[in-house]
Order: C-alpha cells, then sequence, then structure tokens
C-alpha cells in the first residue's frame, strides 16, 4: 500500500514539474508559425535496401566541460551550469565505501547509506526532514557503494538555500537515531532471507566469489551476523573518519551563475578542515580454479549459465580494443552470441557478456546465458563454440564497423545533459583519470582496427581458464552436467541469525529415550495399523490471520496425500486462493493468475507437508527416520518431554506429554520475513474419527507472536482425491 507521504510527494513532484514546464513555456519568446516548405529533391536512384542509405559521419563530440575549482583544504568543485530549466541538482562523493567495513561486519556502508538520511540530524528527524522537503518537491538522499558515500540534492532554483542547508545539516550533524538503524537491519534481514529466490541474484553473488574469492571486499555478502554486529557508534565513528574536505568531491549542475555559485560555495567549504590522506585498501584476488560449479535450485525449470573469469582495469591500454571485441561477440542483438545462440540454434532465453573492467580494480569477465534446464549442458558447448570461433574466425570489417557505430552512437543517450557529463567528469577526478577521458575514449574507438582485435582477443579469450557456474536444476538437464567433467556443488545455505537458536539442532542417531517416546506418540494417534492406513486426509477450518491491523477469518479446505502433497484451498471476503505443495511443483493461484512460489517460500510449505504430524508418525519405524529425546520443556501447567525429529531433509522437534503420548506442541524454523523465524504451533481439543487421534483446535506462533488460530470443523479419513487437485492450472 503506498503511504500518504509517498503520494504527496508524488503530486508535489507533478505540480512542481508542470510549474517548471509553464515557467519555461512562459520565458520562451513567441515565434512567428512556421512557414511550410516543399521536401527537398531526391537525386540518384532510390536505395533498395537500407545498407544502401548513406550515413554521414558523426559531428565532433564535445561535451560541455565543467568548471573545476579546487580549494586549498585538498575539496574538489566542479560547476556545471544548465539554463535550460529553473532546477539545480548537486551530489558530493566522498572517498571511502563497503570495500574499506570489516569483513565481520560486512553491510555496514550499507545500513550507513540509508540511515544517513532516514535517522536525520542532531536538530531534525528523518521524518521532519521528509516532511520539510516534500512541501519544495525537493529530495536529498545518500547512499553508498563499494569505494564512496554520497550525498546528492535536487530542487527548484528558487528552494536552493533551504534544501542546501538541509544538505549541509546532514553532512556535518548527521544522528544515525536508534530506531532509523534497527528498520534499516530489519530490512537487509529481510533481503537476505530472500536471496536465493532469485537466480540471476544467486549467479551474481556466487559468480563475484569464484573470480574475487569468497573473502574479497568485492565478493563479500552481509549476513545476520554481520548486520547484527553494527552499531550506532560504528556508524558515528565512520562518518567522522570520512568527513574530511581533502576527501570530497562536490559537483553541481543547473541553473545558476557559474561566478556567484563558486563564491557561495567557496564561503561555506573553504573552513572544512583536511585529514589525513585516504589509503587505497590492498585487496587480493583469489580467483577460482577453472572448472564447472553448479548450484541446485530445484524450484526453477531454467539454467543460468556464466563462464567467468578477471577481467581488467579501465587503464589497461587494451580496453578500447576489447571494448569493440566485446560488442562483437556479446554485446547486443546483432551480437555473434545473440545471432548464433538465440536467433539461429534457439538455445537461449537471453545471451551475453564479455571480458569485464572496472575503474580502479580488474572487472569481472562474465559471459552469460538462460537456456531451458534439459539443454543446460549444449548451451555450455555453444558457448565454448564461440569463443572457438572468436580465435579461428575473428571479427571482419562488417563486424568491426557495426560494433564501433553502435559504441559512439550510444554517446547521444550515455551524456545527452549536463548532469551526465559532470557525474562522468567527477568519475575521472575520482580515480585519477585524465580530464579529457570521455573525448579520448571516442577517439580510440574509432581508432581500433580488425588487427587490434585480434590482438586482443588471443590475448584475453581462453576458454579454458574460465569457471562455468550453472544456477538450475540438475535433475532436469539432459544429459547430466557430469558429462562435461568434475562438478563441485556450492551450499548457498543462509546462516542462522546469532543467538537465535536453529529450532533444534540436527539429531545424529535415535535413543532408546526418543523411540519410547516416538511410540507413545503412536498410541496416542490411534496406534501403528491405523496410521499406516492413512492414504489422505482432508479437513475443513475457520483459520484466523491475526495481525497488527487485525484478525481476518478464513474458511479453508485442506488435502494431504500423503506423504509429501497438499493443497488448500482458501475463502475470504468474497476472494478465492489456492495453495499447492508437491514435490515437483509449488504455486498459488486465485484472481485469475498462478504464480510459483519463491524457493524459500517453497521450501517451507514442502517442510510444512513433510512434519505433518501423520506423515511423521507413519515413519516411526523407519530407519531414514531418527527419534531422540532431549530433556524436557514446560508447556503450560505440563512437563513436556522433547522429541528431536529428522528425517527426509527436515529436522523440527516436539513436546510431548510423556504420560499420555498427547503432542502439544511442534516447533520448527521457517523463513520469516526477516530471516529465520522460530514457529511454534500448539494443538490441543484432541478427538478420535474413524479409529484416529485428531486435533480440532490448533495456534500458530511466529518468534513468540501468534499469527494464526486454527478451528477445525471436520475431518475426513482417507477421502478420495483427484488428481488435478495437485496440477498447476493454465493462466
Amino acid at each position: 500500500m503506498l503511504s500518504r507521504r509517498f503520494i504527496a510527494f508524488v503530486l508535489s513532484s507533478l505540480l512542481a514539474a508542470s510549474a517548471v514546464q509553464s515557467i519555461a513555456q512562459a520565458q520562451k519568446p513567441k515565434q512567428a508559425p512556421a512557414k511550410t516548405t516543399a521536401a527537398p529533391k531526391t537525386t540518384g536512384p532510390i536505395p533498395s535496401s537500407w545498407k544502401q542509405v548513406p550515413i554521414p559521419p558523426l559531428p565532433k563530440f564535445s561535451p560541455q566541460e565543467p568548471i573545476r575549482v579546487q580549494l586549498e583544504n585538498g575539496m574538489v568543485i566542479f560547476l556545471e551550469p544548465n539554463h535550460e530549466l529553473p532546477l539545480i541538482g548537486a551530489v558530493m562523493r566522498i572517498r571511502g565505501g563497503s570495500r574499506s567495513e570489516p569483513a565481520d561486519k560486512t553491510g555496514m556502508l550499507d545500513i550507513y547509506g540509508s540511515v544517513w538520511r532516514t535517522g536525520g540530524t542532531e536538530q531534525r528527524t528523518g521524518d521532519q526532514l521528509d516532511d520539510f522537503l516534500e512541501a519544495r518537491a525537493a529530495k536529498v538522499e545518500t547512499g553508498s557503494n563499494d569505494d564512496s558515500t554520497f550525498i546528492s540534492l535536487s530542487c527548484l532554483k528558487g528552494d536552493f538555500d533551504p534544501v542546501f542547508h538541509i544538505f549541509l545539516e546532514l553532512l556535518q550533524h548527521p544522528a544515525f537515531r536508534a530506531d532509523k538503524i534497527d528498520l534499516a537491519k530489519r530490512q537487509m534481514d529481510t533481503d537476505i532471507s530472500r536471496r536465493n529466490d532469485d537466480t540471476d541474484s544467486i549467479g551474481g553473488r556466487e559468480g563475484a566469489k569464484l573470480v574475487y574469492g569468497p573473502q574479497n571486499p568485492y565478493a563479500r555478502v552481509a549476513e545476520y551476523a554481520t548486520v547484527a554486529a553494527v552499531t550506532q557508534q560504528d556508524l558515528l565513528s565512520w562518518h567522522k573518519q570520512h568527513n574530511n574536505a581533502n576527501d570530497m568531491i562536490f559537483g553541481i549542475t543547473g541553473d545558476f551563475d557559474p561566478k556567484e555559485m563558486e563564491a557561495k560555495l567557496r564561503q561555506t567549504f573553504e573552513s572544512w578542515p583536511k585529514g589525513p590522506e585516504s589509503e587505497t585498501p590492498k585487496i587480493t584476488f583469489n580467483t577460482a580454479p577453472p572448472g564447472i560449479y553448479l548450484v541446485n535450485k530445484t524450484d526453477v525449470n531454467q539454467s543460468l549459465i556464466q563462464l567467468l573469469g578477471l577481467g581488467i582495469e579501465r587503464k589497461n591500454p587494451d580496453y578500447f580494443a576489447l571494448q569493440v571485441m566485446n560488442e562483437v561477440f556479446g554485446g547486443g542483438f546483432s551480437s555473434r552470441l545473440f545471432q548464433n545462440l538465440r536467433t539461429k540454434e534457439g538455445l537461449a532465453y537471453a545471451v551475453g557478456g564479455g571480458i569485464g573492467s572496472a575503474w580502479d580494480h580488474p572487472g569481472m569477465t562474465d559471459v552469460e546465458m538462460g537456456t531451458k534446464s534439459a539443454t543446460t549442458v549444449e548451451g555450455i558447448k555453444g558457448l565454448w563454440r564461440q569463443l572457438d570461433l572468436l580465435h579461428t574466425s575473428p571479427p571482419t570489417e562488417d563486424e568491426l564497423k557495426l560494433a564501433k557505430d553502435s559504441i559512439l552512437n550510444s554517446f547521444i543517450f550515455r551524456f545527452d545533459t549536463p548532469g551526465k557529463v559532470l557525474r562522468e567528469r567527477m568519475a575521472y577526478e575520482y580515480y585519477g583519470y585524465p580530464a579529457d577521458w570521455l573525448e579520448r575514449y571516442r577517439s580510440a574507438i574509432e581508432k581500433v582496427t580488425t588487427s587490434d582485435v585480434k590482438r586482443v582477443i588471443d590475448k584475453y579469450v581462453h576458454k579454458d581458464q574460465l569457471s562455468v557456474l550453472v544456477v538450475g536444476n540438475s535433475e532436469q538437464f539432459s544429459p547430466a552436467l557430469t558429462t562435461l567433467g568434475p562438478v563441485k556443488n556450492i551450499d548457498i545455505t543462509i546462516p542462522p541469525p546469532p543467538g537465535s537458536a536453529k529450532a533444534v539442532a540436527k539429531p545424529t542417531a535415535s535413543n532408546p529415550e526418543g523411540k519410547a517416546l516416538m511410540g507413545k506418540v503412536v498410541q496416542f494417534l490411534g496406534g501403528e495399523e491405523k496410521l499406516k492406513s492413512l492414504k489422505a486426509l482432508q479437513y475443513q477450518a475457520t483459520s484466523t490471520r491475526v495481525s497488527p491491523q487485525g484478525e481476518i477469518p478464513i474458511d479453508t479446505e485442506t488435502t494431504i496425500e500423503f506423504p509429501d502433497k497438499l493443497a488448500t484451498s482458501m475463502s475470504a471476503m468474497g476472494n478465492e486462493m489456492k495453495i499447492v505443495v508437491t514435490p515437483t511443483a509449488a504455486f498459488q493461484a486465485g484472481g485469475g493468475q498462478v504464480r510459483d512460489m519463491p524457493s524459500s517460500m517453497r521450501a517451507d510449505a514442502l517442510q510444512t507437508a513433510k512434519q505433518q504430524i501423520y506423515n511423521v508418525a507413519q515413519h516411526a519405524d523407519d530407519p531414514a527416520y531418527v527419534f531422540a529425546a532431549g530433556g524436557t520443556e514446560k508447556v503450560g501447567n505440563t512437563e513436556a518431554a522433547v522429541l528431536n525429529i529428522s528425517g527426509d531433509g527436515s529436522t523440527f522437534r516436539w513436546l510431548v506429554n510423556p504420560n499420555t503420548g498427547e503432542l502439544l506442541e511442534a516447533i520448527s524454523e521457517v523463513s520469516g520475513r526477516q530471516g529465520p523465524t522460530e514457529r511454534v504451533i500448539q494443538f490441543s481439543n484432541w478427538k478420535q474419527v474413524d479409529g484416529v487421534n485428531f486435533y480440532n483446535q490448533r495456534t500458530v506462533s511466529d518468534d513468540g507472536k501468534v499469527v494464526a488460530k486454527d478451528a477445525i470443523k471436520s475431518w475426513t479419513v482417507n477421502p478420495p482425491v483427484d488428481p488435478k487437485k495437485f496440477e498447476k492450472p493454465t493462466e
């Protein structure tokens, strides 16, 4: 749901934009109606193909160069006047980013970049800043990346002074309030808990680890423990350490007089203290040995394939020839990869990539393909073939010309505003590149020859030096990935939060006490013979969902087909929804739409099916299941016996009345919105149906908070089950 503050911002932005347009129109001199002129006469024959249309040479590229000012304290200022609209935008870039944060506090700079703004200043809270800025359709934003932090502003020209005051207040006196830190941490925990849902996200994360090394700052990822370790003092200390004038580059563009603005900025910044010279961190790159690596993601029917290796820095003199080679090989619709593997062979949904580069460290060589699971091996072979063809059939003159034209023509989009040119010029200053790098870039691309491209292919393109990373469902590969060689599996299990005891440590072996306790549970439920006769169950219930907004009753019907199929139909307030979980599918259907569950939700749903009481009871004598007694816990007035259970890839614990065998609680770990969550299900009001004891009340709590209360209306033993109940409907 959109917040009122967001809606207000959108409205104010639209009004401001309308006002700006009106002002701009009012300032334009009135012109006489344009005279109609006849179309010029064509000379010569009409081209029969677009290839015969003459293309004039590109005009000279001369972007407006910003004015550079360096203060005595080391701060560099760039001014880029632009009088097209009465707007002003500015950004301060500050040296020091996540590559310099402590490894045991990975994620600190993400929190810093967020809370710097939301935490407000010593004088005003972040919410008060929101109100102040939104009333003016203005923005002040903060953030961070690998090597820097930044704060930016945008506003109408007439509001620059008060908005700039907020900008300076945040620069000099940020508060990093504790409640906003907690909120940012919860948001990061949510991201961590969902990070294995998306194939591309997994590929990017694990690919960086293979190329740079898992402990390299460019590959490290935040975990629950590293996020929890960040304190308010860490953020305050970081800000104090990096808030030095000689670490700052300030750029401003918009409707202002450059001399007046320079004077204002000198008066503002010249007195700011200079700090010690910043040191670029010394970073070691430990690229994984070439090989085939697999992330087995069982809830997808497509594979992401990546060929990975270490790239180059942009300062490398081969950079320009590699840019052209990349465009020929995997840069767009006309590239070899696209034309050969997607268009001709039909192997790829998407394909592209090349030798990567970065400003001040090696980039990632990454050649990617998305293909259906069954053609994963064929897709890898296809990528290898295309790499070989670069050597045996290097780019032709026609390919070279098309690639260079594509790169050079893109300049109109990459640097079509003074603001874009300003940001690029600030990057050159930050990384120590020549001021005219942009102009050199175009000239250098124009000079690249086929022999240059052939030379860099021979130097940098070696398929035997690249790792192959596959993210996909290995059960659907045909043939198996092992036909290409040994496969190394990558574990993407998310480590639990610190101090959050997992719902239960996985027991290694059954003990006599555990087997005896499980036997009592079986007898309480109806006995071994009766339980093993169960093939399916169905129950109707009213499930009341509990939230801060109130309680919502939902009518449900759940069908369980042992051992691992579950379908629930839900009805609430005139809306219908169906959730189905089987070993091969997990989806939600409702409102005319069908959606596959994210992997974390699917895993939880499969776990729910496997942990179903009557399914577990049927495996009481199964040697693949472990039942280990482990002390006692209080449940109400009962001293319950703890039964730790593991089987079929699922681990959980039951709290059982040791005298009667009544199951009082089931405890497991699920993926909550803010990370691993301890789920406790309490059972009560047991009644027999067809000789089987069933609970008729159930209360579900996540991390101690009640989220659902279920009242069972009826149970049906071994109902007829239509197989279509578990089939995925067409949309």
